[in-house]
């Protein structure tokens, strides 16, 4: 069994409006504290053995919570005596004898911890950090993974998952993924013995004051040991009042426990060419990329729902030898960026590389197949039903083509709703008529 560490020393400076006389993990959201939540998600998915590390008022914690049994788990403490940061603490234990589940104190969540662990495991990383798309990436830490290009038989792109970059908060950025780190880690003790063996203090005055992101993750990202794993589950930390009343809002409507991957999801499937970004024949660069007016007032609804946002879009592109496969990632990128300036997000992008006609002057023979991915065919929902758990039955597909009616027939969607090329308006309209 895995052992779980909970960081729950916060202050809550920020968050003193809604109750400045309690640790920030000990805030009540619907009648619990916040860490009550963490503590039952991690019961329920069979994590029993708990640390929690405390610092501001820390007997407030320990006084609730004792040694756990209450709630069917075994509850230990690490008491800051001084401010160690988001990582000293871990260097300090000696008890973190293999991999180990990291989190937050002031995280509202609900997670199927098996998937991840099992993860974890699958790439021997030294450390797997989970992340999501969020409505506000232009101010959150991202990661990049490294994507092998495909085989020259046809194949696709393979995202390995490995974090080959750490853009923090403060650094420049263009166009990205919306892939923000999360702030819950699996870390195992091998990255923990490098970090002791070569950290150098960043501030000689308090040397024991360690942050795990700058400190401990992203210099060690160069070792192709650490992982991330992207889940469009429910993961909100609770820094401001605005998060507050926004996280007590979806847990009294069920979104918190809905998004939980172990329950099926419901997916909004989007179209992109024509639905999502004005359609200019064939999409070929980021420069022909625009956004429709709207659409991402649109997508922020999907988001809202609880429903998934899912592109499933051909792009014959590749076949046709029109664009690379590097500048179709650039042009999502571009998609994902601008969504994400108006706080909206996409969960996945599904894309059909193919396409059956032959004899074109630059095409890559390769691509040039019947598939089982190209809309109307229903190969892109499959997968992404494979994926996230979805009930295809209880979905629903937007597009702008007869083709992609047609897909969402194929696939068993509950319902797909043909809209007006290129009209702004047109994808918050069908969106009223399902949602």
């Amino acid at each position: 069994m895995m052992k779980v560490v909970i960081m729950a020393g916060g202050k809550g400076t920020r968050i003193a409006s809604i109750n400045s006389e309690v640790p920030k993990p000990m805030i009540e959201i619907c009648g619990k504290p916040i860490l009550e939540w963490q503590i039952e998600n991690l019961k329920a998915c069979g994590l029993t053995d708990i640390t929690l590390v405390t610092g501001y008022l820390g007997h407030v914690i320990q006084e609730y919570f004792g040694d756990g049994s209450r709630w069917g788990v075994s509850i230990h403490y690490f008491v800051e005596t001084a401010p160690l940061g988001t990582a000293g603490a871990l260097l300090k234990m000696p008890e973190l004898t293999d991999d180990f589940l990291l989190m937050c104190g002031d995280v509202i969540l609900d997670v199927d911890f098996s998937r991840f662990i099992s993860f974890h495991r699958a790439h021997h990383a030294w450390a797997t950090l989970m992340s999501h798309p969020n409505s506000h990436p232009y101010d959150s830490s991202l990661l990049v993974t490294e994507t092998l290009p495909p085989r020259e038989d046809g194949g696709l792109p393979v995202d390995t998952h490995r974090v080959v970059r750490w853009i923090n908060k403060e650094d420049e950025r263009d166009c990205y993924r919306n892939l923000v780190n999360a702030g819950i880690e699996i870390i195992s003790p091998a990255l923990l013995q490098e970090v002791r063996s070569h950290y150098v203090p960043r501030h000689s005055e308090t040397p024991d004051k360690i942050d795990l992101d700058r400190d401990v993750l992203k210099p060690y990202v160069s070792s192709g040991r650490i992982f991330s794993y992207c889940t469009p589950e429910y993961i909100k930390d609770m820094g401001t009042p605005d998060r507050y009343y926004e996280v007590e809002k979806d847990i009294r409507q069920g979104k918190v426990k809905a998004r939980n991957l172990g329950h099926r999801q419901k997916a909004v499937f989007l179209d992109q060419d024509g639905t999502i970004n004005q359609y200019v024949g064939f999409l070929t660069s980021a420069e022909q990329f625009e956004l429709i007016p709207q659409v991402a007032d649109a997508i922020r609804v999907i988001n809202q729902s609880g429903y998934l946002a899912i592109v499933v879009t051909n792009q014959p592109v590749i076949a046709r030898g029109e664009c690379t496969w590097e500048g179709l990632q650039h042009i999502h990128q571009k998609m994902e960026t601008e969504l994400g300036r108006s706080g909206a997000y996409l969960d996945a992008i599904y894309v059909c590389p193919h396409h059956p006609d032959k004899g074109f002057v630059g095409e890559r023979p390769a691509y040039k197949v019947v598939c089982n991915c190209r809309k109307p065919k229903s190969g892109l929902f499959l997968q992404a039903a494979a994926d996230f758990n979805i009930d295809l039955s209880q979905s629903f597909m937007i597009g702008d083509s007869d083709n992609d009616i047609e897909a969402g027939r194929n696939a068993g969607l509950r319902n797909s709703i043909k809209v007006e090329r290129n009209k702004s308006g047109e994808l918050y309209n069908a969106l009223s008529e399902i949602l």
